[in-house]
């Protein structure tokens, strides 16, 4: 696991921007990841810039990693439409290589199972960006998650709604239920970027870099990821004990090493 300290949110979102600039560019029909939230969204606004000076997507596809249950179709806060706005509007990407969970479906374990398949038949992610949980969750993997799990229906904790409300008018519509891509099915990416920022965000930073591998914190499970590269401002990075040895570890990188 790779942990790159930086100043601030355009910087995070000009790194991963460039790790996905140059894996498009190696392989044009790239298979992207899409994360939803407030992390992201430098990120999709960095390759919105670059899309407007030639950077092609043309060739890739995507798979969302999560969706409420219930929400109605065209709901402004279904994860299908953040990524519609986010993304897919902003770019050339064509709109049918997006996809995304089936929330509205009639029966959800065969559209988590569809899900799965899908991105097999794509040929996995190569490139899956994350945000994680103030307790620790990353899609919608709660603590106690198995971390073989599969995409499948999960139950929301009722701290990761508060989280949420912030996008809805009240906290009663936030929805109780999720389909989120699992622990195991995260883990299959070939490359795994994680995003946080803020204060709020520390404590559980410090838990999957630094504390043990439990299904506790589920972020933690990224610890045994061959490819995993974890980007935070200062704030998100104040509570690790080993920061100043992040620090020098990415300013004396090689060069050719990469993200």
């Amino acid at each position: 696991m790779e942990i790159v300290i930086l100043g601030g949110n355009r910087q995070i979102g000009r790194l991963a921007a460039d790790a996905i600039e140059q894996l498009v560019r190696r392989k044009p029909g790239a298979v992207l990841g899409l994360a939803t939230g407030s992390s992201p969204l430098p990120v999709y606004d960095e390759l919105a810039a670059r899309h407007e000076q030639g950077l092609d997507f043309s060739r890739a596809s995507a798979f969302a990693l999560d969706e409420y249950v219930g929400l109605p179709a065209g709901h402004p806060q279904s994860y299908r439409e953040v990524v519609r706005r986010e993304f897919t509007d902003r770019l050339n990407i064509p709109p049918e290589n997006v996809h995304g969970p089936d929330g509205a479906a009639a029966d959800i374990p065969a559209a988590c199972e569809a899900y799965e398949q899908a991105i097999a038949a794509a040929g996995g992610v190569d490139l899956q960006l994350l945000g994680v949980g103030t307790d620790g969750h990353i899609g919608f993997n709660e603590p106690g998650s198995s971390f073989a799990s599969r995409t499948r229906i999960k139950s929301l904790v009722e701290q990761t709604r508060r989280d949420n409300a912030r996008f809805f008018t009240r906290l009663a519509e936030v929805p109780h239920h999720v389909i989120t891509q699992g622990l195991g099915t995260i883990m299959a990416a070939r490359h795994v970027i994680l995003l946080a920022t803020g204060a709020q965000k520390a404590q559980a930073v410090r838990d999957f870099v630094e504390g043990p591998v439990a299904a506790i914190c589920p972020a933690s499970v990224l610890q045994f990821h061959p490819h995993a590269t974890v980007l935070l401002d200062e704030a998100a990075a104040s509570a690790l004990k080993l920061a100043d040895f992040y620090r020098h570890t990415y300013e004396n990188k090689p060069a050719w090493q990469g993200l």
